[in-house]
């Protein structure tokens, strides 16, 4: 039993660095993404039946002993009411609990420790307009769609919709701190990151393609744009590439002690509130101390800090992935997709509207939407695509902004929904 745990450990811990290897050595493996591999990968070892699933006893005791001891089960299985077998899955969901809670606590200062708040005033004018008008695209479209697909037979489309404000103003780190604030299942959340990825492919294809020439024809108008912000590339050719060279990993040693100095603090916060809102309190806390000190200097300027997070974003990945069955896919997909697509060219059809409202030039619109939707390590990549260069600064900056505030408001906006 024990090598079995030690052995899924070794897997969920090791398995991202073949992942990553494999991008760094195929270009078409990169090309499809580190994270998909991870959900491949993690629905493979879940359902190909390798690992126990709950029994119908034990499950049904968690339900009605959620708080339940190890020792409590122990003393189940001496007394003969469940089996070897059955104590085994707990101890793999206790496991696969923890790993979550570990690794996205970590990653969360460790993504923010590579962005500067202070850089954030040296936003121009026009990027500043972008920016707000992107976030109200996002949040209107994902509200009226709440409002439009609730009670077609999707559960809890408060937390989707709260996740998908995350995603879409920041990126997987803040859709993976918002299932852990939200408390979503893991089929819901893969189920939802699939379609998000899905229609994201298609999204860009269309922004590297026509998009260009489609908004210069509607947009006019040339926005302000400083070359004097200073942002880390996060989109290096083999970003990961280095990392462990004494003069990269001794310094970034540093920051995982602050980072787990950060956490402590978050949990020690958690323990004055209610057991239903500690987790939101760790995630909060952990955030804004993460924006605070990426101010410092000599924090801010050591390397490979984003993609420490990016790693541990990967073993979360797989371990949610492991967790969810396919086979109750079927029953949360109504209106899901659509929910999605709406959101996403929804909010790109407003953003581009308010944009000729505010006179904001199609460059900066598309690196805009590409920062919200894509996340900043896609917008190299767009402005490549339309040659413009000169929009890689804003459209990283507004990512990193929606970074640190995705946390707050798609859980703000998830609260606001549920009431209603």
């Amino acid at each position: 039993m024990e090598m079995t745990i030690i052995g899924l450990i070794l897997f969920y811990v090791a398995t991202p660095i073949i992942i990553l290897h494999l991008c760094h050595s195929f270009p078409f493996v990169n090309k499809l993404g580190s994270v998909i591999i991870a959900y491949i990968f993690g629905l493979v070892l879940g359902n190909i039946g390798v690992l126990p699933s709950l029994g119908s006893y034990l499950n049904e005791y968690m339900i009605m002993h959620p708080d339940a001891t190890a020792d409590q089960v122990e003393e189940l299985l001496a007394s003969g009411l469940i089996s070897k077998s059955n104590l085994l899955a707990y101890k793999i969901y206790n496991l696969r609990d923890l790993l979550m809670s570990i690794t996205i606590l970590l990653a969360i200062p460790l993504i923010l420790f590579s962005t500067n708040a202070k850089e954030w005033t040296k936003l121009a004018g026009k990027a500043v307009v972008s920016m707000l008008t992107g976030f109200v695209a996002v949040l209107s479209v994902i509200i009226a769609g709440y409002f439009i697909f609730r009670g077609k037979g999707m559960p809890d489309l408060w937390k989707v919709a709260g996740m998908l404000v995350g995603v879409y103003t920041g990126g997987t780190p803040n859709l993976a701190s918002l299932k852990m604030m939200l408390n979503v299942d893991a089929n819901t959340y893969i189920l939802t990151h699939t379609y998000d990825l899905i229609i994201g492919v298609f999204y860009l294809a269309f922004l590297i393609s026509i998009g260009q020439r489609i908004f210069r024809w509607f947009l006019t108008g040339t926005a302000e744009r400083r070359k004097d912000i200073k942002i880390k590339d996060l989109n290096g050719k083999d970003p990961f590439w280095g990392i462990f060279q004494k003069s990269i990993f001794v310094p970034l040693l540093k920051t995982y002690g602050i980072t787990i100095i950060i956490v402590a603090a978050g949990v020690g916060l958690s323990t004055l509130v209610p057991s239903s809102m500690q987790m939101v309190i760790v995630i909060l806390t952990i955030t804004t101390l993460g924006i605070l000190i990426s101010m410092i200097p000599a924090i801010n300027r050591i390397e490979k800090t984003f993609e420490s997070g990016m790693y541990l974003i990967l073993v979360f990945s797989l371990v949610v992935a492991s967790m969810a069955d396919i086979r109750d896919f079927a029953g949360i997909t109504p209106g899901l997709f659509m929910y999605i697509t709406m959101a996403v060219f929804g909010s790109l059809i407003l953003h581009v509207l308010l944009a000729k409202l505010f006179k904001i030039d199609a460059d900066l619109v598309m690196i805009t939407s590409t920062a919200f939707v894509f996340s900043p390590p896609f917008v190299p990549v767009v402005a490549g695509a339309i040659k413009n260069k000169d929009v890689i600064l804003p459209g990283i900056t507004i990512g990193i902004i929606g970074y640190a505030v995705g946390n707050y408001m798609g859980f703000l906006i998830a609260n606001l929904l549920k009431a209603f």
